[in-house]
């Protein structure tokens, strides 16, 4: 059984996605049981009988021959697209694809998005890709491709479109916030090769590790950028680490889980809470940390999702680390990949939610950063430098709580602008944070001494 978390579906998917997969024989049984659960519930099946007459009509009726796989589709999707803005139906076209992007390699733009309102929105757009070469921007909506309106069609067959061969061209128009008219935009499709980590030394003493997705390739890109920086670096004089995990939508439990074994000795990651009390799962650290201890800052923001969020609350919980930037984007519940049998693609299916070691749930929430920093936002950007967030889906999950909606996850290209960075930095080497740094305790998170 392979286990997923916010799940990053390439070029253009359904973003921040937590996936358990289960096999077919398993949904068979459960249906089954299921069904002989509820075998005396007439008001169901006067349901179903209710769908069957429906179904029959626009077979004979309509004005034109519809395919009945068409049909049965269609049907599919308006009953998981009802649920929450994460179950989704993938045919089999849309499986094949979804699997072939936890490989790190596909085709097309390299923007992860969700549906809203109908329309497609950008969740975030991958690093070194043509969407980000060409300004899409968290937060964008996508109202077109190619002429073709957006507003009808499911996220899989806006995907599709969004796909293609490389060195081909689409074109997109986005709506901004604020913005006196929609923007056209035109974009040459590339094959994209996630490289989800990168890494350099900082001065002569810090260790800066960006963490794009979490991908098959994460752990070992994690263990080679920490291998490569330790080379560079002499245990005595390495300061500690940044770990950048800004705009990073999610990715693979797996890798989740053995990204936190890299950096923490021991102890619980996350676990997963479903309807019945036998569902819950832990997951835990295993392998040692290989930073040996070292002081460690993880920098979140809106756009830091699902397996994001699980890395930062785990190092957080256990105090391996401070959390710099601001409030997470809130995504806390867990999607199981049920396949349905050859030929009939796969069901997502919202499960679980999930909590961090203390506990604590972060769907519609997220996680505060011990110290929040604000970016100084161009004025270009200002409409769309925030993310709304979980709490803003339609259909959400609800928090254990109050909601938390809006949070920036602007990221300024220019290191020497970036505040968070800076704050990062300065953390590690005993600094006092910017003064501009917003925190509801901000003299106490100055003090705070560096985790160890």
């Amino acid at each position: 059984m392979r286990k997923h978390v916010g799940f990053l579906l390439g070029t253009v998917a359904g973003a921040c996605l937590t996936l358990l997969v289960a096999s077919p024989q398993g949904a068979h049984l459960f249906a089954v049981a299921n069904a002989a659960a509820h075998s005396d519930n007439s008001n169901t099946y006067s349901q179903l009988n209710l769908f069957g007459e429906v179904f029959e009509k626009v077979k004979t009726d309509y004005v034109e021959k519809p395919e009945d796989s068409k049909l049965v589709e269609g049907a599919i999707n308006g009953m998981i697209s009802s649920l929450d803005p994460h179950s989704r139906y993938m045919n089999e076209k849309g499986w094949a694809e979804m699997q072939e992007t936890t490989h790190g390699e596909f085709g097309g733009l390299g923007i992860e998005v969700t549906m809203e309102d109908g329309f497609v929105k950008v969740v975030a757009p991958i690093d070194d890709t043509p969407a980000s070469r060409a300004g899409i921007m968290s937060g964008d909506v996508i109202t077109s491709i190619d002429d073709d309106q957006i507003q009808g069609m499911t996220l899989d067959q806006a995907v599709n479109k969004m796909k293609g061969a490389p060195n081909s061209s689409i074109r997109l128009k986005i709506i901004r916030k604020d913005a006196d008219k929609p923007i056209e935009v035109s974009i040459t499709r590339e094959i994209i090769r996630v490289r989800p980590v990168k890494y350099h030394v900082e001065g002569s003493d810090i260790g800066y590790i960006r963490i794009s997705s979490f991908n098959e390739q994460t752990t070992e890109g994690l263990r080679k950028a920490i291998g490569d920086i330790q080379k560079q670096v002499p245990q005595d004089k390495l300061t500690g680490y940044v770990v950048d995990l800004r705009n990073n939508p999610g990715g693979l439990l797996d890798q989740a889980v053995s990204v936190t074994s890299t950096l923490m000795q021991r102890g619980e990651v996350v676990s997963t809470r479903g309807r019945n009390p036998e569902e819950t799962q832990r997951f835990t650290a295993h392998g040692g940390d290989m930073t040996k201890g070292k002081p460690l800052v993880v920098l979140i923001n809106g756009g830091s999702a699902s397996a994001s969020e699980i890395v930062a609350g785990a190092l957080h919980d256990h105090k391996r680390a401070t959390l710099i930037g601001t409030r997470s984007f809130g995504k806390g519940s867990v999607q199981t990949i049920i396949p349905l049998g050859t030929g009939n693609g796969a069901l997502a299916l919202t499960t679980a939610r999930y909590f961090t070691p203390s506990g604590h749930s972060i769907q519609a929430l997220g996680i505060k950063p011990d110290i929040e920093v604000l970016q100084d936002v161009p004025d270009e950007f200002k409409t769309r430098s925030e993310i709304k967030g979980e709490a803003s889906m339609r259909g959400h999950l609800a928090a254990e709580g109050a909601e938390q909606t809006g949070s920036q996850s602007y990221v300024p290209p220019d290191e020497k602008n970036d505040k968070a960075l800076a704050a990062a930095f300065n953390q590690l080497r005993g600094v006092t944070v910017n003064a501009d740094a917003k925190n509801a305790d901000t003299k106490a998170a100055q003090k705070r001494p560096v985790p160890n």
